[in-house]
């Protein structure tokens, strides 16, 4: 159960909401980023599917409820009566959201939430946290895939993560384009192809290198990948061209100079007959390091990369907020009012009422413009509206997304970005990042709401 899995001012708001009578009070919230990190150009939308699978799950177990309830912050609120409230706590809400895969932008509303005000407040922390995670990780696997062109790309970090964002890093990681990882429970959980090589401890652990190779592919004689640089790469590629021959799947080369050695190693392979045998290059690789050794030529098949991507170590953590934007007594449509909402604090400004982001491209199909406008704002027949339904009233509206389609949309999308955005580049000099544009209905919410509260009418 992961109803704990979130901050204490949530359940505080949550029972101070209940005992003031606004637990019936609709409330919609959106999670959005307010700024890019500086290193991206772009964002891909990841970590719905968590989401989901959480509003669905969301309990209170009565030994949660015991914890809680011997907490001094929630001691005098944990009555009975909202001790039984937890019980029967079921998520009822509805959910749009930008699909998982598509590019989007600062502002931009990724997920939209409808829902009675103590469920859109819960709800908050994970939903933050799962989508901040997963988006950061496949912004930056996105930029790594881009820089590989033809190569494919390893995701190898699972040992720099904690377990369970491991195999979301690798989730995240193989929908924007990773060939596959080396994380066995997400391969299982997801069905992502999972790759691997020999150890280095495997030929330290053999009196020789030779004894070493000869046993790897006496017990993997279909998959011999083998690694040759344990103590001098040309001579361990020469050796692993010897002995396996055409059993020899690849090698992958970990240290040195590896646009050099991936040359001196293919020549080695080819002269030995092993043509189709891949070269594979590890070693605290990102995007950068990865165009270098294209720019130089490097004969280099696939890439693992580690370290950098399931951290996304030049953008670590992203920004992503999730905020009020309207409130209201009744369900929208039911006939009552609802009250957009916005600040207007320096720097954390957010925009009033619920929206939609409308994608323009060229003639060619590239990205042009997005527009941030209100929902069922009227819009040109050739805006393509991004955020779509997910949840009505707590339930799913369609079966989960394959993950392959996931993929699909990822591809679809990066092929959609104008080159200067798929840049990885990281000098300021290549521009002001992409921004929306704040449709004219929208723009005039805003203002009429802050006057609304610099006169202090406040909510109506």
């Amino acid at each position: 159960m992961d109803a704990l899995h979130t901050d204490l001012y949530q359940l505080t708001m949550a029972a101070g909401y209940f005992h003031r009578g606004m637990a019936s009070r609709v409330a919609t919230c959106e999670l959005f980023v307010r700024r890019l990190p500086r290193h991206r150009r772009f964002l891909v939308a990841m970590g719905l599917d968590r989401v989901v699978r959480y509003l669905e799950e969301l309990r209170f177990t009565e030994e949660q409820i015991a914890y809680l309830s011997a907490l001094p912050a929630l001691a005098d609120a944990m009555t009975p009566a909202f001790c039984g409230y937890l019980r029967d706590f079921r998520f009822h809400g509805d959910v749009w959201a930008i699909p998982e895969g598509t590019a989007f932008f600062a502002n931009e509303p990724v997920l939209r939430v409808t829902a009675p005000l103590i469920e859109a407040q819960l709800i908050e922390t994970f939903a933050l946290s799962a989508i901040n995670h997963a988006t950061a990780i496949a912004s930056k696997a996105a930029r790594v895939v881009l820089s590989a062109g033809d190569a494919g790309v390893i995701e190898f970090g699972s040992r720099r993560a904690h377990p369970e964002a491991a195999i979301d890093a690798a989730r995240a990681a193989y929908a924007v384009g990773c060939v596959g990882t080396s994380n066995v429970e997400a391969g299982m959980r997801f069905g992502i192809p999972v790759l691997g090589t020999a150890a280095h401890m495997w030929t330290m652990a053999h009196p020789t290198e030779q004894a070493a190779f000869e046993a790897y592919v006496a017990v993997f004689p279909s998959a011999a990948i083998l690694l040759v640089d344990t103590y001098d790469t040309l001579v361990g590629a020469a050796r692993a061209a010897a002995i396996a021959r055409d059993k020899l799947k690849g090698v992958r080369l970990d240290s040195g100079d590896l646009a050099a050695l991936s040359v001196a190693v293919r020549r080695i392979l080819d002269d030995a007959g092993c043509t189709s045998a891949k070269i594979v290059a590890s070693g605290d690789l990102n995007e950068h390091r990865i165009a270098e050794l294209r720019r130089a030529g490097a004969p280099i098949d696939l890439y693992g990369v580690g370290t950098d991507l399931v951290t996304s170590i030049d953008a670590p953590a992203l920004g992503g907020v999730y905020k009020l934007v309207e409130i209201g007594d009744v369900e929208r449509g039911a006939g009552g009012e609802r009250t957009p909402i916005a600040k207007f604090s320096e720097g954390k400004s957010t925009l009033p009422g619920a929206h939609q982001v409308h994608r323009f491209r060229d003639r060619s199909g590239k990205l042009a413009r997005d527009v941030i406008a209100l929902e069922g704002e009227p819009m040109s027949p050739d805006a393509e509206p991004l955020l779509a339904p997910v949840m009505a009233r707590g339930a799913r509206v369609a079966p989960p997304e394959g993950l392959d389609a996931v993929r699909l949309r990822a591809r679809a999308q990066l092929a959609g970005l104008p080159d200067a955005l798929l840049s990885i580049d990281d000098e300021p000099e290549q521009g002001a990042p992409f921004a929306a544009d704040v449709s004219p209905r929208l723009g005039a919410l805003v203002e009429a709401v802050r006057a609304r509260v610099v006169s202090g009418a406040g909510q109506r």
